[in-house]
Parts: C-alpha cells; structure tokens; sequence
C-alpha cells in the first residue's frame, strides 16, 4: 500500500497487518469555480490533504476490501460534503433566509414575476 496521511497500519491480534483510518477530523469545504459543479477540498490540521482522500477512493483497490473503518469515515465524510454544498448554494443563492416555506414559494413566485415584466412589457409594445 502506499503511503497516505490519513491511514494507519497496525498489528492485529493474530499478529496480521491491518489498515484503519487515522483521523475522522476532516474539514470540508466547497467552493465554486465558475464550472457547474462545485471543487471539493479536504482538510486535517489545516493542512490540505484532498489528494490523500482522492487517492483512497479512487485507488485500484477498493478501500472496502482494506481499510476495517472505512465505511465509518465514508459516512462522515459524505454528511460533511452535503454540508458544504449546501453552505455553498445558501451563500450564493439569491432565495431569503430563515423563511418559512410558504413564504419562501411566495418569494419565487415573485421574482418570476419581476423577471416576466420586461417580457411581458415588450409584446404590449409590439
């Protein structure tokens, strides 16, 4: 296996080698970078360890069939990649915040009708 930041080798009981994940403590951040979706980035100890995740998941070996926490870490890490998406969409977003439901459709139907006006001014005019 090679070397990667975010696993630890260790001895079994039965003296086997065996893999685990040396850290949970993953900070996930999305940014937007003008394409359609958005970059992903890693981080443990404010260092960048996005490479070290990429090469886990997408290795040639499956980390199911090594690592014995992964699918621990993969739950983890796929709540706080949610996390980041959605903090990324709210933050660019032009939808209100802390509305109700009600009055956030109210709000959509709203700037739709804003957006039809010019529409709508240019066919009387014609």
């Amino acid at each position: 296996m090679k070397f990667n930041r975010l696993i630890t080798q260790y001895q079994k009981e039965n003296g086997e080698i065996g893999y685990k994940m040396a850290t949970y403590d993953i900070e996930v951040i999305a940014k937007s970078t003008g394409g359609l979706a958005p970059t992903i980035l890693y981080f443990h100890d404010n260092q960048d360890v996005t490479d070290d995740v990429r090469a886990i998941r997408f290795g040639l070996e499956s980390p199911y069939s090594y690592i014995e926490d992964y699918d621990k870490f993969q739950k983890i890490i796929y709540k706080k990649e949610q996390r980041a998406v959605n903090d990324l969409y709210d933050t660019i977003s032009i939808r209100p915040k802390n509305m109700s439901t009600t009055k956030q459709i109210l709000w959509s139907f709203g700037v739709l009708l804003l957006m039809t006006i010019p529409l709508l001014v240019a066919i009387i005019l014609n």
